[in-house]
């Protein structure tokens, strides 16, 4: 079924909750305040169908002081019906509204002139053709259609409803990943925690994994509704009921956002480009209140080249958010202060990044434009130690695939296509240079790519990998297996390393390294020197007290005879006066301590060892 969403916007008391109950019979104004006041005080959600296609109307709010609760609705339109009095035209409200759907991005619009029959025909004809004007030509919307109705005129409303269902598929283009912000949550007996919203990004399917990203907890789709009808999936710019397990509906709220597990950072400060409402300008470091899906977050924004004096009505900032948020690149924002409209933005950074100002403006002018191939350039400045395409769904709209084409039209990178990394090819030499240093430092150093990898923690196996080949092409290492040494050394040095291994544990005594710590001052693969552990240990030159502990075991003999005297000399040894004659790590005296438990003549009472009499 083809889906379409279409929200209301006008000026109160323009008919706009009327017009809905006309076309489909569903009564927006619910709650007791909404009928007493006459006004829509939160957004309404109702649809109408024909066949395989089925029109959603959210309607929002009129009401000056709940403007707020019409921007929640308003991102998620495909197109919005214009409802405008032909008795008072547009007024004030009117306005706002079609200022914040400009700075929201929506151009489709369908003009529904309301109340017609209280006005004569040239008055509906020339008060119609001021409006549609004025729309056009102000705030440049793409009017699909004008329709002139009366609630008290069934034809009229028959002939806009006809007119409806001729419209196309909705604009919103499939994204990378499913997300959905969460404009109502309630629990319903027997179904546990519900929320819904509209359903953006990709299509949602029952029994499929959800992560909510504010409280970073998983929750599984037990039951979707669109429009009060079980279904299997919910596609794009359908209006959803999601059924959730494993969370409490205490737990989340409006303005939470539902999305897929690893494609969204939740970031507290993120970059933006802006544009004032005409007479309206942005402060620097002002505190102002940020709207986003359905989320509404205080921030104080802080413009680029900027100081505190400063106000303009466009340019590049950063937003400072009380809180994180999980935006993407070119997502729609709006910006107020107390009840006025300031400006709208457009998301360029999702993700920020440590970099030099100069670097972060040049990045948001190739944003702005959509120069992706030059945004990757500047981000490599900034990422020497590698840059992850992984995030480029969240940083540039793009999926893995796509992502992948850019980094393949970049020249002098390197891309580990596994792991999904990108790297400035000079930064080959940066590893290099650290690989020929450590076998200058220690010719007997024995290493494998994984290895590495370890200390190298940014840089992926697939990059070393590159780089220990070249090494062994320029003669510098040899490969043995997975293992490179130094060209310099000819014999078989792994006799040699178990040597160095021994005498370094008779050095230490009974308080030895653990053994990864000598593997890696000694530069050898974690492999090699678990092996030369267990030689030694089969030949019982060395002991094993515990998983990372390994006593020479001459040093062994001699702590236990000295456990035995304090014994003979005390009639008892524990922790305490056996830290006394020998002040080492606790982990050290518990391991002797269990080790004491071997021998016959010796049993333990609580925690303390003794003699057996």
């Amino acid at each position: 079924m083809s889906n379409y969403i279409i929200g209301t916007c006008g000026h109160i008391d323009h008919g706009k909750t009327a017009l809905i109950k006309a076309l489909n019979g569903y009564e927006g104004d619910s709650t007791k305040e909404e009928k007493q006041r006459g006004i829509t005080i939160d957004l309404s959600f109702s649809n109408l169908s024909q066949g395989d296609k089925n029109v959603a109307f959210i309607d929002v709010p009129g009401h000056e002081k709940l403007v707020k609760n019409m921007i929640a609705g308003a991102f998620s339109f495909d197109s919005v019906m214009i409802v405008v009095s032909a008795v008072e035209k547009i007024m004030p409200q009117t306005i706002e509204h079609l200022e914040i759907l400009n700075l929201l991005g929506v151009k489709n619009a369908i003009l529904a002139i309301t109340k017609k029959d209280l006005v004569d025909e040239a008055t509906l004809k020339n008060n119609q053709e001021e409006i549609e004007e004025f729309i056009e030509k102000e705030y440049d919307f793409n009017i699909l259609f004008s329709k002139a109705v009366s609630i008290y005129d069934e034809s009229s409303i028959e002939e806009l409803k006809e007119k409806l269902f001729t419209l196309d598929a909705s604009t919103k283009i499939e994204e990378n990943f499913f997300r959905y912000y969460i404009d109502r949550v309630f629990s319903s007996a027997g179904s546990g925690t519900i929320v819904t919203g509209t359903v953006l990004g990709k299509p949602l399917k029952k029994d499929e994994k959800v992560f909510i990203c504010d409280i970073k907890k998983e929750a599984k789709v037990k039951k979707l509704q669109v429009h009060g009808e079980d279904t299997e999936i919910s596609n794009i710019s359908n209006r959803t009921a999601i059924n959730l397990s494993n969370v409490h509906t205490k737990d989340i709220e409006k303005g939470f956002l539902i999305s897929k597990k690893g494609f969204l950072r939740g970031f507290d400060k993120i970059d933006i480009s802006f544009k004032c409402l005409k007479n309206k300008t942005i402060k620097h470091n002002q505190n102002y209140s940020i709207f986003i899906g359905t989320k509404k977050v205080e921030a104080k924004i802080l413009l680029f080249n900027s100081t505190e004096q400063v106000e303009v009505s466009k340019g590049f900032a950063q937003i400072s958010l009380l809180e994180p948020i999980f935006s993407i690149y070119k997502e729609k924002i709006i910006i107020r202060q107390s009840n006025d409209t300031i400006a709208g933005a457009t998301v360029l950074n999702p993700i920020i990044d440590p970099m030099k100002k100069t670097q972060k403006l040049q990045l948001l002018e190739a944003l702005e434009k959509e120069e992706i191939e030059k945004a990757y350039r500047i981000l490599l400045e900034a990422h020497k130690k590698g840059l992850g395409l992984v995030s480029s769904a969240q940083r540039f709209a793009l999926s893995h695939e796509k992502a992948l084409e850019f980094a393949k039209s970049l020249e002098n990178v390197f891309i580990d296509e596994n792991s999904l990394i990108l790297y400035p090819i000079e930064t080959k030499q940066v590893i290099k240079d650290i690989i020929i240093s450590t076998y200058k430092k220690n010719q007997y150093a024995l290493l494998s790519v994984s290895s590495i990898a370890l200390r190298l923690k940014w840089a992926s196996e697939s990059f070393i990998q590159t780089v220990m080949t070249e090494l062994v092409e320029e003669k510098f290492l040899i490969q043995d297996g997975k293992l490179y040494k130094s060209s310099n050394v000819k014999e078989d040095f792994k006799k040699t390393l178990e040597n160095i291994i021994l005498k370094r544990l008779e050095e230490e005594d009974i308080a030895p390294t653990a053994p990864y710590n000598i593997y890696d001052e000694l530069d050898i693969d974690r492999k090699v020197g678990d092996n030369i552990l267990k030689s030694l240990c089969a030949k019982k030159s060395v002991i094993r007290l515990q998983h990372n502990i390994f006593i020479h075991a001459q040093s062994l003999s001699k702590i236990i005879l000295e456990m035995k005297n304090i014994i003979k000399n005390e009639g008892f040894i524990d922790i305490s006066n056996f830290k006394e004659k020998f002040p080492i790590s606790r982990k050290y005296l518990i391991s002797y301590l269990d080790y004491l438990d071997n021998f016959s003549e010796i049993k333990k009472e609580e925690n303390r060892r003794v003699f057996i009499s």
